[in-house]
């Protein structure tokens, strides 16, 4: 054989490890896109959802936030230590099928409770989302490259939002609120075996250099490393208040510009619709870029700019909040709106990087939990806990200030962030 037979099949072999794993992010871009679509359009349908079955704000930050996330956090290690033993890819499409089936089934409701029981099942089918997609792509993207891989794939979620927040508006006018979700799940059930076909299963731990271990690390193990390393440890608590805060704003930004600011739903596709997606993006994606660029000369990015994100959160939510008309504090949201988001990228990075192959999607489902137990179960229901308490004082404006209490925990998140800056050139060292 040649040396130039030689060096093109080694090009061939590349450019098809290049289409695989393209297609891999496209694919599994597209379900977590679905993922995000179904918890917002609720988010976006509340108004005319409340209006048929009289529940209060206490009840819909519930709805939206803990009877979503408390299955999504159970199931969420269960499936992940099943990712780290299992066919990922495979995994990923039957829980697909399982929360788009739940999703349908929000459109056959007659109560909040029936409601919620259907929440519950959306939340752990989605538990098999995340962590396993990106165990997926660190088995396809090499270390250096991961932080801005990451970020790409999470712009599922404010693409999710901008499709759920548009086809929510659209679909209150024109189909209803029940069709909405009806055809939202048969789109993921279509769509999941798309997945299964086009995505081949990657060889763990190839792109690290090194042959992983042929067993999957025990869950105290994984838990463990947590515990050990403080670079881990103020991940978890920076990004757990990060997300109680984007999440709070996330789930009650829609209810505030509608019932505060006066907005009407149509304007939720015209106008939130682009904002929240394009905000959401820029943050996510501007979060992972700069990492990945700065991260080169000091590994501290890593903490360093999620940080600074969070402190611009404060003067900008306040504005946004303080004006009295909709298209002026959406035109201020925008800014947290962008800011809220530039944790989650640095910090599943940065998890994939400090933990070894065979635990790399437990390890996820582990930091997940402060994303979903903190942050999306408590975030929502700690601004409508709020709102309601404030709503005899203030009427409609018990939600403003409710957002505005959100501040402090942005404050927070700032000092835990900054704190991890100390360790983490350490214990990536390690």
């Amino acid at each position: 054989m040649t040396e130039t037979t030689v060096t093109l099949q080694a090009g061939a072999a590349d450019r098809s490890h290049e289409l695989r794993r393209t297609v891999a992010l496209a694919m599994l871009f597209v379900v977590g896109a679905i993922n995000f679509v179904d918890r917002q359009l609720l988010s976006v349908l509340v108004e005319p959802i409340r209006a048929e079955m009289d529940f209060s704000d206490t009840q819909f930050g519930l709805l939206t936030g803990m009877a979503f996330a408390l299955f999504y956090a159970a199931m969420g290690v269960p499936v992940a230590m099943l990712a780290d033993r299992w066919n990922r890819v495979k995994l990923i499409a039957i829980c697909c099928v399982v929360w788009s089936g739940f999703t349908a089934a929000c459109g056959l409701v007659s109560n909040f409770w029936q409601l919620a029981l259907m929440r519950f099942g959306v939340g752990a089918g989605e538990s098999g989302g995340t962590a396993p997609s990106l165990s997926v792509l660190a088995d396809y993207y090499p270390a250096a490259r991961r932080p801005l891989i990451i970020a790409i794939f999470t712009l599922n979620g404010p693409f999710g939002v901008f499709v759920g927040a548009a086809f929510g508006g659209w679909a209150a006018h024109t189909i209803g609120w029940r069709n909405a979700f009806l055809l939202i799940g048969a789109v993921g059930i279509v769509v999941a075996p798309l997945l299964y076909w086009l995505v081949r299963e990657p060889a763990r731990g190839a792109m690290d250099g090194h042959k992983p271990a042929d067993a999957a690390l025990p869950f105290r193990q994984s838990l463990a490393m947590f515990i050990s390393r403080p670079s881990l440890r103020f991940v978890m608590i920076g990004s757990g208040l990060s997300a109680f805060v984007s999440y709070g704003m996330l789930n009650w930004i829609p209810a505030y510009l509608m019932r505060t600011q006066g907005m009407p739903i149509s304007a939720m596709a015209s106008w939130f619709a682009p904002a929240a997606g394009i905000t959401f993006g820029i943050g996510m994606l501007g979060g992972g870029w700069l990492v990945s660029h700065l991260a080169a000369k000091s590994p501290r990015a890593y903490g360093l700019i999620p940080a600074i994100a969070s402190l611009i959160i404060v003067p900008s939510l306040i504005a946004a909040v303080m004006v009295d008309s909709w298209q002026l504090s959406l035109a201020l949201m925008m800014i947290p709106m962008a800011a809220c988001t530039a944790y989650v990228a640095p910090a599943l990075a940065l998890v994939q990087n400090l933990t070894p192959p065979r635990s790399r999607a437990t390890a996820s489902a582990v930091l997940m939990l402060m994303f979903n137990i903190v942050g999306l179960g408590l975030g929502p229901l700690f601004v409508g806990f709020v709102s309601d308490n404030l709503k005899d004082a203030h009427g409609d404006d018990s939600l403003r200030w409710a957002m505005m209490a959100l501040v402090p925990f942005a404050l927070a998140a700032a000092g835990a962030q900054l704190a991890m800056t100390r360790y983490l050139e350490k214990d990536l060292a390690a």
